[in-house]
């Protein structure tokens, strides 16, 4: 939305809002937030982290509404904002499709290790010729069966691959030839695994350590989800040993990655910038969303 915050402007005013955009590249601290979230009567929250503490800075000045831009809620104390009287509302839902794009995106990536070539080709000189594996018959754990997981699902099929899904909250499966397990039982049957989990208790660092052993050699892994759910350290490992094949992740432990993250010494690997929803498309619709609910809550 800050990309794009220009041609949002109308639409604040229309609402008789005054627009303030933050200058920031992935998320303000919580002193900076503290410091300046009580000169504000709305606030659309990226993934800052929007703590009791945060809060209550905000309440205790002109903040009376809050909503949570996007999919993913783990930043933001709902309950925190509902004992301090802040109204507040998210977005749920609304990336499935985009974020499902690049989750197959890396997969195929990964398969045919099209990033290295492109990279060995323009920094190199080199022309080289990798050979790749096929997606027909390939089976992927799929974790995380929401929106984006399912959207992921049905993209996965149509590639003639086998989905087996690790999701204990989810709503009966709708899709052919997908089956369900509990993590990790038969997780060393993949050839893929590709989190589309959101965080919580159950889910951090569920990839960890302790499920190395269990993985097939040569696995590659993908996140699309919450960088936490996996252990990185556990991927460095595991790519040291060669159990792990390769990764690709949009999301990380922290972020931006680490100049120093010993992820990047593996050629195979892909990195995104937590950048998985982000088209001009999706963007758009969210933004207006985020919009028309921060002025009904201000109303």
């Amino acid at each position: 939305m800050l990309g794009m915050f220009e041609r949002f402007i109308d639409e604040f005013e229309r609402r008789s809002l005054e627009p303030e955009a933050a200058v920031v590249q992935q998320t303000l601290s919580e002193e900076e937030l503290i410091a300046i979230l009580p000169q504000f009567d709305g606030w659309i929250i990226g993934d800052d982290p929007a703590t009791s503490e945060v809060l209550s800075a905000g309440a205790a000045g002109r903040l009376r509404a809050i909503v949570k831009w996007g999919v993913g809620v783990d930043n933001v104390d709902f309950a925190a904002a509902a004992d301090l009287g802040l109204k507040s509302a998210h977005t749920p839902g609304v990336f499935g499709r985009e974020v499902a794009d690049l989750a197959v995106h890396y997969v195929g990536g990964l398969a045919r290790q099209s990033f290295r070539i492109d990279r060995e080709i323009r920094q190199n000189g080199a022309w080289p010729k990798y050979p790749g594996r096929s997606l027909a018959g390939k089976l992927v754990a799929l974790v995380g069966f929401g929106d984006i997981g399912r959207n992921i699902a049905r993209r996965l099929l149509a590639a003639e691959m086998t989905v087996r899904v690790y999701d204990p909250y989810c709503e009966p499966i709708d899709l052919a030839s997908v089956e369900r397990r509990e993590w990790p039982q038969s997780i060393g049957d993949a050839d893929f695994i590709l989190f589309s989990a959101p965080l919580n208790d159950s889910t951090h660092r569920m990839l960890n350590r302790s499920i190395l052993p269990q993985l097939k050699d040569g696995v590659r892994i993908v996140n699309v989800g919450r960088g936490p759910v996996i252990e990185e350290q556990a991927l460095v490992e595991g790519l040291e040993s060669g159990k792990i094949h390769s990764v690709a992740l949009d999301v990380f432990e922290e972020e931006p990655l680490p100049a120093d993250s010993p992820l990047r010494s593996y050629p195979d690997n892909i990195f995104g910038s937590h950048n998985g929803s982000n088209t001009v498309e999706a963007v758009e619709r969210v933004s207006r969303l985020a919009i028309e609910l921060i002025a009904d809550m201000l109303k």
